[in-house]
């Protein structure tokens, strides 16, 4: 009888939330997880890059909020692992600082489990750093003292209040809000100047950051007024002076913003991190798919007369994959396209071929269809040949126009445009919930896409950032307000929402 094989367990610190601190080794075993068991406390977009067939089991964890008990957490990564399964414990933060994770280890050892541990950015160092507070300084400070401040419900924390007064150094609370009176109460106590500078950095990373600065004296009434609530971390030290000089995540252009991002799933990184460079939260929710039409006669028997056409037109960087991919099945390559002329709506599709060294010959000012078809209509020399390859659904300007002008040409669908149905699940709930502030759509399909898979929603309360007027034109059908961007690009969509 051949025996079970046992897999492996991956502790993996996820960091505070932003994606771009989750390490790269952490990255690379989380998109290899057969198993992904999370905690509340990691980020949204972190959560996005768990692959999608992988199980997916919330544990629930928040400072004051356990959906499943500790034991029971680590009965489940036990049992999984041996089903032979690779398993990812992603931890927000570090595992190791209070994140329990060995504990979560101990039934791993007794059962001869093998595993691994991926240390994570931790937030008692992160979340100062995006207030603008470094947590050590020459000036200020000799020493670094990172605290829980989690208790259970009724008691006081277990510090030694006098030791941390008298080290003189920054301290940082982890999972302290619950804690705020005792933990000020207990540093005046032993002594602590009532006006030593304090902070809370509430949902630190993320585009809900908050930071209150305050004193020691005052950090519990301030709190209250503020609201505050976890996760957040306290920071105590005269080193929070120096926050507002240090200032730096809350002066990017899209400080505080979440972006639902809308295009097809492999190409939302572009966009992604282009909101994420300018500061903003990008929440990946692609609503369309594009897929290459199987045994597509038409498109091949189009390929076999290649020479035959003077231009190729692309109203889509997927059109421009269906022909290299085509073009690599059937043994071509671009020399089979020497002397052809290429037309392109817009820098996206042009891209696709600039990056394989390919020329464009032709690409409107106006981004959209109509434009691409009259631009042509004023550039073709007498009796050239168009060939448009683009998607089966393709807008009909193109063809009014070209028939209208007697051009020659054959308009062959390549590829087919399918609503999204299995839409990312964490960030539905947030969308749901309306904690965004702009959905970014670059087409109307993905407008469609994204009125498809929320039915539930009320449009009107969505500002729908727009590619061009043809995508702002079904946005406003379903009543959402809408911003267009200047330029049909995604760095022009960008400049649009900070402005």
């Amino acid at each position: 009888m051949e025996q079970k094989r046992t897999g492996k367990v991956w502790l993996v610190g996820a960091g505070p939330s932003d994606a771009g601190l989750l390490t790269v080794k952490g990255l690379r075993v989380l998109q290899n997880a057969e198993v992904v068991i999370y905690d509340k406390l990691v980020g949204i977009e972190i959560l996005n890059l768990i692959p999608k067939d992988a199980k997916k089991i919330d544990v629930g964890k928040l400072p004051t909020y356990h959906r499943i008990p500790q034991d029971e957490i680590n009965r489940i990564l036990l049992e999984e692992a041996l089903e032979g399964r690779t398993v990812v414990r992603l931890k927000g933060g570090d595992p190791f600082m209070f994140g329990r994770g060995g504990e979560e280890l101990e039934l791993l050892h007794e059962h001869q489990v093998p595993f691994e541990v991926v240390p994570g950015v931790t937030s008692a160092i992160a979340v100062p750093a995006y207030a603008g507070i470094p947590v050590t300084h020459r000036d200020f400070c000799s020493s670094l003292h990172i605290i829980t401040g989690h208790t259970k419900e009724g008691e006081t924390p277990n510090i030694d209040f006098q030791a941390a007064v008298n080290m003189k150094g920054t301290l940082v609370f982890l999972m302290g809000v619950s804690a705020i009176e005792s933990i000020s109460e207990g540093l005046l106590d032993a002594g602590m100047a009532s006006d030593m500078p304090a902070a809370v950095i509430e949902r630190g990373t993320t585009a809900r950051q908050r930071k209150l600065l305050t004193t020691v004296g005052n950090l519990p009434g301030d709190a209250a007024k503020a609201e505050i609530r976890n996760p957040s971390v306290i920071v105590i030290g005269q080193v929070c002076s120096l926050s507002e000089n240090f200032e730096w995540a809350g002066k990017r252009p899209l400080a505080g913003k979440r972006v639902v991002v809308t295009r097809p799933e492999k190409l939302n990184s572009v966009l992604s991190q282009k909101v994420r460079d300018f500061g903003g939260e990008a929440l990946e929710f692609p609503c369309i798919q594009t897929r290459p039409i199987s045994d597509n006669k038409a498109f091949n028997a189009a390929l076999e007369r290649i020479k035959e056409y003077n231009w190729l037109v692309f109203s889509s960087a997927a059109g421009v994959e269906a022909l290299f991919d085509r073009m690599l099945e059937t043994g071509r390559d671009i020399r089979d396209l020497y002397g052809i002329k290429i037309a392109v709506i817009g820098a996206g599709t042009a891209k696709a071929f600039t990056q394989r060294g390919i020329r464009i010959e032709y690409m409107p000012e106006s981004y959209n269809v109509a434009s691409l078809a009259s631009g042509l209509v004023n550039v073709l020399a007498p009796g050239e040949k168009v060939l448009v390859l683009r998607a089966r659904e393709g807008s009909e300007d193109l063809n009014r126009i070209f028939d209208q002008a007697g051009i020659c040409y054959e308009d062959i669908p390549v590829y087919d445009t399918f609503y999204e149905s299995d839409s990312s699940i964490f960030s539905k709930e947030i969308i749901l919930s309306y904690d965004f502030d702009y959905a970014a759509f670059t087409s109307a399909s993905t407008v469609g896409g994204f009125v498809s898979a929320l039915p539930q929603l009320d449009f009107t309360k969505v500002t729908a950032v727009c590619i061009g007027e043809e995508t702002a034109k079904v946005a406003r059908s379903h009543g959402m307000k809408c911003i267009i961007a200047e330029k049909a690009t995604l760095d022009s969509m960008v400049e649009a929402i900070s402005q």
